[in-house]
């Protein structure tokens, strides 16, 4: 059988298609009998309506775009579970799109969005991003983008983020007050403000206790497995290794596990270690691992609440303003978590 649409239930009983469509909208203009024969063959032909293709004629889709990184992080998992419990109650469908961190997937989706897929945007930007000039286009065009969690401040826009700074500053703090002289910042290489947010935060507790700062202190990853491996092994068996280490990026954190392994590093004995991580699995680690655990649910949720309101009330004006919603730390065995007299 063809495809099922609203011209198939008209052909089958001989009216026309916008009598079909006023009868599944139970318009008043339409009898009682003839919705009866339209609803009855509806169900009988198993008909669902295409709420894409209803929504043109009034140039809303009610459809959200979700443009990520990557779903492997489980922040961005988490974050899409806040989205979707609001858009869900709010009678919005959400269409997720992956950029894998590349800056040129980043600006098809985004111009794919002008056309009006999408009445409004969710966006964590990709690594590679450097500037704004296609998401600001994209505003340009009336479709409101709202940031979450990697934002770029020059666009006036909501930012849903966490404090990076802080959260690293009170992470750092807490290697050092356990006991670590030569803790270091496990990056990735990246222009990303939250990882800039982060090292600023690490270098600040260094300087407040007194702890002289290297550029050799940042461990610069990047996204090969086997490269990073190589360099934390490197570091790890050098005469200035570090005790303890801030590590920024979730997915970096199990390899310090393997590199410890590997060179028979007792943790938290020989290196204390911190992560930024939403890991379900952190507290099942050998020791299991002290993080920093983001607020990926609520910077979601709120970040959809903020673009439905938008999209919903009428002449509502998106403020240029950044919604902060404070991460945790949480002290594991990864950590001696004894503060020195």
């Amino acid at each position: 059988m063809d495809k099922l649409t609203i011209k198939t239930l008209a052909k089958e009983l001989q009216l026309s298609v916008s009598t079909i469509s006023k009868a599944l909208r139970d318009s008043h203009e339409i009898s009682a009998a003839t919705k009866r024969k339209v609803l009855a063959l509806a169900e009988q032909l198993n008909y669902s309506p295409n709420p894409y293709a209803s929504s043109l004629r009034k140039r809303k889709s009610k459809t959200i775009g979700v443009v990520i990184p990557e779903v492997v992080n489980s922040f961005f998992s988490q974050a899409i579970n806040g989205i979707e419990s609001v858009a869900k109650e709010k009678g919005y469908h959400v269409l997720i799109y992956l950029t894998h961190e590349n800056l040129d997937n980043e600006k098809a989706i985004l111009k794919d969005f002008e056309s009006g897929r999408v009445d409004g945007v969710l966006l964590s930007a990709s690594r590679e991003t450097i500037n704004s000039t296609h998401i600001s286009g994209l505003i340009k065009k009336d479709v409101p983008v709202i940031f979450f969690d990697r934002v770029f401040d020059d666009v006036e826009t909501v930012k849903v983020i966490t404090n990076d700074f802080e959260s690293a500053y009170t992470a750092t703090k807490h290697l050092i007050t356990s006991g670590c002289k030569n803790p270091h910042f496990l990056s990735i290489i990246s222009n990303l403000n939250i990882i800039s947010n982060r090292i600023d935060g690490y270098k600040k507790a260094l300087q407040e206790h007194h702890i002289k700062f290297s550029n050799s202190n940042i461990i610069n990853c990047t996204t090969n497995w086997e490269h990073n491996y190589k360099l934390l092994l490197k570091k790890m068996q050098s005469s200035k290794k570090p005790d303890g280490i801030l590590c920024s990026i979730e997915n970096l954190s199990v390899l310090i596990y393997q590199v410890c392994e590997d060179l028979n590093i007792k943790i938290p004995d020989d290196l204390q270690i911190v992560s930024f991580s939403n890991l379900d699995t952190a507290s099942f680690l050998n020791p299991p691992l002290t993080t920093v655990t983001q607020p990926a649910y609520e910077i979601g949720s709120v970040a959809a609440a903020t673009l439905v309101k938008a999209l919903e009330k009428k002449n509502f004006i998106i403020p240029n303003e950044n919604i902060v919603i404070p991460s945790v730390l949480i002290k594991r065995k990864s950590t001696k978590n004894k503060i020195l007299s």
